[in-house]
């Protein structure tokens, strides 16, 4: 038996926490079957080995997010944990190893530092990334050195020389105006006794640089980039030395002369300052920098991991277009930039611009809209020369390499993977290959829009964290990593943006950076994110305080919903709706124009979402406000049904999304309609050719109401149906990740001719939460998976299919095999769970513990494929 160390909060690298009382998890490893925890022992210690707390054995099963045992900690505590545990025999286990935990600085008064900027004059255009430069003495040893840092814009710092960290487009972006993130690095071995010097790149980023479609604006949150640092060193006597951003500091441009988001870097390699960051460089040319007030924001550590280079990909082929140009194809849309290694004369200058498709053999560059996509870099002149860009990054498979000096040999460029560096938790994979290049398309899509925030798409002039898009994939997204810290903290910008409007609406984007008067009206679907993820983070990860932490935001946008059903006479009526957005059918110049009525979608919504609040109240001991919630969602329930549904269960839009709303948020009051909503579901269904029909708000939901009316089967038929519009449609056509529109490139190979369109959007991918909960037959029955539900529903013409997930107690495992007339499950259920199991053909769930099991069953695959496209009983068209 091994017992993991422990994790504070949802921290991987506890360096630099924002929490005083961080709540402790860890996993205990072992082969022994049905095996709980009975009781546990923590222990806590300083930085000198000191025992701090003790918490003694502790009788409880509890090991995810328990209560920290001990004193509540200050700014720049260092504590060690360890903890040990004990099973039925009684017998206990080893001490785990000890986790390391640092907290940052938790009050503003910790911050000495103010910060400095290098920008004197407010200019409409793009601005060279700065370089800032400070020389220091230490006259005693380093017994350690911790860098406290954030910027408005994005930075990357050196000392004497060498590289701070590896974040990247570091702090991120946050709601600049309620929090600012800061970062905390350990830089005790970059400093020496005597002279020293640290400098800082400092770019534009989304502070400062160009944000927005239709052209976007600049100076959305100030008009003057600034750094914020500060530097603590401690000596051996016990002494700390303090150096921060002042009017000491000194700025000047150096070689990068652009560096935006949207239309990429340039780079002049000659004008290069080498040894800019060490003591001794000459700044005498250098400008002052001026010194501004504190944030008046919060400062605030990080909930998440940084963004990080993840990955390097080599081009796959090399193609001539026909007009002649080079491009390389990287077999992969990824997120991310170029590496180069280039040699040639000075003065002459590479271009480097991305796409997620070819068009006709060319780039395909009108879906970047406006985003110039493009990065120069010109070369010096000296030797091999190698450069990545420093603060953009590109959505593109295809890379034009232009005016290459000489033969370009494809190993000199790579592409580097980026996206916020979270822990891959979730796997699928099955006898069907389409499906698992579909699944295998979810993760890059989620690898790519997890960039600091959950983005739309990562390649056009938007890259914004759409509201909807999030609430839909979240299950998705939370099953495949563990996105519980990264989406926390987002979660905290949406309510203070929302809590900051006098309606209490959340914003249609995170952090909000629309135009005036855009999206001023709320939105069903992309508002109820202020209730529907809080409430998925909770199921998946059991975190309880999310809820907490959450709930004036939850309450504040469904008092809103409740307002508007009072106004519009017990339904909320709106002019339009965003709805179920980018329906197929919707024309190319008109996504919102769906089958199904947006007040109908609005309304179902306000229902689920009053539900989920009501519940969310019972936890937190709100009896007063679940009786509330549950009686808004009653009567939203009555008047829906007076509204938009008949006695045999049709609805008022005959239409798929209309029903997978109406079976799943159970607003079917009656036997008759829940069967009639099912029998109408699969007609239509079956009359589409098996073709999906649904946009945002359907396809998340209408494998499982097609399940839930005991159509599994016609499931399973949509999901492998390769027709346009389908699932499996742009698998077919050589997709890599998912669109952002079924038909985002045509059958013909040309890009749909709407104004927005986009290669990599993960939202349509929201059906993977099938894959991993039916097709393979994994899900969590209780918060955190405490219990796991086996219940694997076989189909199609799959012969196996299986999903893992690291759960926070550890890996668990469901898959089927069909095997000579036999059904195999195989499961894995981890230490301290049970897990509930329901088979095919099995009169009642059975529960069993933890280890691995292996059942066997009877098993008649159903013919496949089933009945025709067209049922025959449907009569003429």
């Amino acid at each position: 038996m091994r017992v993991t160390a422990p994790v504070p909060e949802h921290h991987r690298e506890p360096l630099g926490i924002g929490e005083s009382r961080p709540r402790l998890s860890w996993r205990t490893e072992t082969d022994t079957p049905d095996w709980t925890q009975k009781a546990y022992r923590l222990e806590i210690t300083g930085a000198d080995g000191t025992v701090l707390t003790d918490s003694g054995r502790v009788e409880s099963a509890d090991s995810v997010l328990v209560a920290w045992p001990g004193e509540a900690l200050g700014s720049r505590s260092r504590i060690g944990v360890r903890v040990r545990v004990w099973g039925e025999d009684g017998e206990p286990s080893p001490w785990s190893p000890l986790t390391w935990a640092e907290t940052g600085l938790l009050a503003r008064i910790d911050w000495t530092a103010r910060p400095v900027t290098p920008d004197r004059e407010t200019a409409d255009v793009p601005l060279p990334v700065a370089l800032l430069h400070r020389t220091f003495t230490l006259d005693k040893a380093v017994t350690s050195a911790r860098l406290y840092l954030t910027a408005y814009g994005v930075y990357e710092a050196e000392i004497n020389g060498h590289r701070v960290g590896d974040h990247v487009l570091a702090p991120g972006w946050t709601s600049y105006r309620h929090r600012l993130r800061y970062q905390t690095f350990d830089i005790t071995d970059l400093l020496r006794e005597g002279d020293n010097a640290i400098g800082a790149l400092l770019g534009e980023g989304w502070y400062t640089g160009r944000l927005g479609f239709h052209g976007g604006r600049r100076h959305l949150y100030g008009d003057r980039r600034a750094l914020l640092a500060q530097l603590e060193v401690t000596h051996p006597d016990g002494t700390v030395t303090t150096v921060g951003t002042d009017e000491s500091w000194r700025a000047t441009a150096g070689p990068i002369l652009r560096s935006e988001l949207y239309d990429g870097e340039a780079y002049d390699a000659r004008l290069a300052r080498p040894g800019w960051s060490e003591p001794g460089h000459d700044t005498s040319d250098w400008s002052p920098v001026t010194e501004l007030p504190l944030p008046e924001a919060e400062l605030v550590a990080p909930t998440g991991p940084p963004v990080r280079r993840t990955q390097t990909l080599t081009p796959v082929d090399v193609l001539t277009t026909p007009s002649g140009r080079t491009v390389l194809d990287f077999g992969q849309n990824l997120v991310g930039r170029l590496r180069i290694r280039v040699s040639g004369q000075a003065g002459h200058t590479v271009t480097l611009r991305h796409a997620e498709v070819l068009e006709h053999g060319e780039l395909g560059v009108r879906p970047l809209r406006l985003a110039a996509a493009t990065d120069t870099y010109t070369l010096c002149g000296v030797g091999e020369e190698t450069y990545e860009p420093r603060f953009t990054f590109h959505g593109f498979r295809y890379a034009e390499i232009g005016n290459w000096p000489g033969e370009l040999d494809p190993a000199a460029v790579e592409a580097v993977v980026l996206h916020t560096d979270m822990t891959r938790t979730g796997w699928f994979e099955s006898s069907h290959e389409l499906v698992n290049r579909l699944h295998e398309n979810v993760v890059w899509g989620m690898r790519g829009n997890f960039l600091d925030i959950p983005t739309d798409c990562p390649q056009r002039d938007e890259r914004l964290g759409w509201t909807g898009d999030i609430q839909v994939f979240a299950p998705t997204a939370s099953f495949l990593y563990d996105c519980s810290g990264m989406l926390g903290g987002w979660l905290r910008d949406l309510a203070a943006e929302q809590l900051a409007r006098a309606d209490g609406t959340p914003l249609l984007v995170v952090p909000d950076v629309l135009p005036s008067g855009f999206g001023g009206t709320p939105h069903a679907v992309w508002a109820d994110v202020a209730v529907l993820l809080p409430w998925t983070l909770y199921r998946r990860f059991g975190d309880l305080e999310v809820l907490r932490t959450q709930y004036p935001s939850m309450r504040a946008w469904v008092e809103t919903a409740a307002r508007l059903t009072e106004e519009g006479g017990g339904l909320w009526r709106q002019d339009f709706q965003l709805g179920d957005w980018l329906d197929p059918a919707a024309p190319p110049d008109a996504p919102g124009d769906a089958r199904t009525d947006g007040d109908l979608v609005a309304n179902a919504y306000v229902a689920r979402s009053a539900d989920v609040l009501a519940e969310t109240a019972r936890l937190l001991g709100e009896k007063d406000h679940a009786a509330r919630y549950e009686e808004l969602a009653r009567s939203v329930r009555v008047a829906f049904a007076e509204e938009f549904l008949t006695p045999g269960g049709r609805t008022s839009s005959d239409a798929q999304t209309a029903y997978a709303l109406a079976l799943c948020f159970a607003l079917l009051p009656t036997e008759r309609q829940r069967r009639g909503a099912a029998e109408r579901l699969a007609h239509i269904v079956r009359k589409a050719g098996f073709r999906i029909a649904t946009g945002f708000a359907g396809t998340p939901l209408v494998c499982d109401a097609l399940c839930a009316g005991g159509e599994a089967q016609l499931a399973y038929r949509m999901l492998l149906e390769k027709g346009c519009p389908s699932w499996l449609y742009p698998v077919s056509m050589g997709a890599t990740t998912v669109w952002e529109r079924w038909d985002s490139m045509l059958p013909d190979g040309s890009i749909n001719p709407g104004e927005m369109t986009s290669f990599n959007h993960y939202a349509l991918g929201a059906v993977a939460d099938w894959l991993h909960r039916t097709v393979a037959g994994l899900e969590a029955a209780e918060p955190g998976w405490r219990r796991l539900r086996i219940a694997p529903v076989p189909g199609g013409d799959l012969t196996f299919a299986k999903a893992a997930h690291d759960t926070p107690y550890g890996r668990a495992e469901a898959g089927w095999r069909i095997e000579d007339g036999t059904l195999v499950v195989e499961a894995l259920v981890p230490p301290n769970t049970r897990a509930e199991v329901e088979l095919p053909g099995d009169d009642e769930p059975f529960e069993v513990g933890s280890g691995r099991r292996t059942f066997r069953r009877p098993y008649t695959a159903p013919a496949w494929p089933p009945a025709a496209v067209r049922n025959p009983f449907d009569g003429p068209e």
